[in-house]
């Protein structure tokens, strides 16, 4: 279910990237990525809200409120959580050497790492290789990038954007990484993206909270939150003179929004199509909610179900497990209103399965690899859409054998 291949992503004016092998993967794989931002780019970002955070978590959590950035440094591999006070030293290790060879207040160098939980890394490891990845650093190491924050993913992600803000194109450039341990809040995904728009800090917070709560907040693979989550968002102002971005409702912004929120939701469907054992790529749409968050909530207790996934993988049209996930979840449901449908083919309307419901067909559209369930609650005008996959072997033996 991969892309084709990895997108042709320009250049973000302000924007140097670079990713190498630093020996932290038994694969001596590319592990190791760099960005370096102009002075003046300014920053906004989501985390993990597991309490079980990792030590660069706490960090970016800590200097995201001073709004501007130089570095983001991202090393795969190792995800420096739970490993106490060393964790905080290799980071501070880090954002020292870092600031050093940027020139940089140490709170504008932001810090990330993915992979292993409870190994500590030597304090000066990532430190010590950055003035040769520094060397590597360009405008159009894209891939390189995307394939240097990879851990159990088959394929690098990344996707790009042009967008209008008053007439000025800007570019929208992401990676990502994201294959198991997949969950909102947000899940063992790391994702970063750079535009040459100029807008502040807080303006950019608010676009990213917006577009996260419909992209990376909205899938799900096995229903495990990660201790690492990141997604950083950074816009250097370096691009063409643009009308002045003054809140995230301006009307000349309105492009702009639309074409971030696609590129993280494209983002956040390469995570879901790259699930640990992953055959069958599945859109839920949820319809009827009490609201927006509550068709969300609906659209997850149904992604997450084990009973679901592993019905879709044997291509099973077994829509009563769909009626259970919709029924466990706390939310507004009125049962005798609930209509479910799969692959366009009504199942089950107000209540009751429809006079005559002939299953083949349904059955034959859960044998192709993408799989859509329409589910209508019948309580509201909340709306939602939840990408997941199925559940099949391949996911225990990759999870078996991770740290072999």
């Amino acid at each position: 279910m991969a892309p084709k291949g990895f997108p042709a992503m320009p250049d973000v004016p302000g924007v140097l990237v670079a990713g190498a092998a630093c020996g932290l993967k038994r694969t001596r794989s590319p592990d190791l990525f760099l960005a370096e931002l102009d002075a003046g780019t300014s920053i906004a970002g989501v985390f993990t809200r597991s309490r079980c955070f990792s030590a660069p978590v706490a960090w970016c959590r800590k200097v995201l409120p001073r709004e501007r950035a130089r570095a983001i440094i991202v090393n795969s591999g190792n995800a420096n959580a739970f490993t106490g006070r060393a964790g905080d030293r290799t980071v501070m290790r880090t954002v020292k050497a870092a600031a050093k060879i940027f020139n940089s207040p140490e709170k504008e160098i932001f810090v990330a790492s993915t992979g292993i939980i409870g190994e500590p890394l030597p304090p000066g490891y990532v430190a010590s290789k950055l003035p040769d990845i520094k060397k590597r650093l360009t405008p159009r190491a894209w891939a390189m990038a995307a394939k240097a924050i990879m851990t159990t993913d088959t394929f690098a992600k990344g996707a790009t954007r042009q967008a209008m803000i008053d007439g000025v194109p800007v570019v929208i450039n992401g990676i990502a990484k994201g294959s198991g341990m997949i969950a909102p809040d947000m899940a063992t995904m790391l994702s970063f993206i750079f535009t040459d728009a100029t807008i502040p800090a807080p303006v950019l917070q608010k676009l990213l909270v917006r577009a996260t709560s419909r992209s990376f907040n909205s899938i799900t693979v096995d229903s495990d939150t990660s201790t690492s989550d990141t997604v950083l968002l950074c816009a250097t102002g370096k691009g063409e003179p643009h009308r002045k971005v003054c809140s995230s409702s301006d009307r000349h912004l309105r492009d702009f929004r639309k074409k971030l929120e696609d590129l993280m939701q494209e983002l956040a469907r390469q995570i879901v199509r790259d699930g640990e054992g992953a055959s069958k790529f599945v859109t839920i749409q949820i319809s009827g909610g009490a609201s927006e968050k509550a068709a969300r909530r609906i659209g997850l207790a149904v992604a997450n179900s084990p009973l679901v996934k592993t019905a879709i993988a044997g291509g099973d049209a077994n829509w009563g497990r769909v009626v259970m996930a919709v029924g466990k979840t706390g939310e507004k449901v009125d049962r005798d209103l609930l209509s479910i449908s799969m692959g366009g083919i009504p199942i089950a309307r107000k209540g009751e399965i429809i006079k005559g419901y002939d299953e083949k067909p349904v059955a034959a559209h859960l044998k192709g690899s993408e799989i859509m369930l329409e589910i209508d609650v019948g309580v509201g005008r909340g709306c939602s859409t939840v990408w997941t996959c199925d559940l099949t072997h391949d996911y225990i033996t990759i999870n078996a054998d991770y740290r072999s």
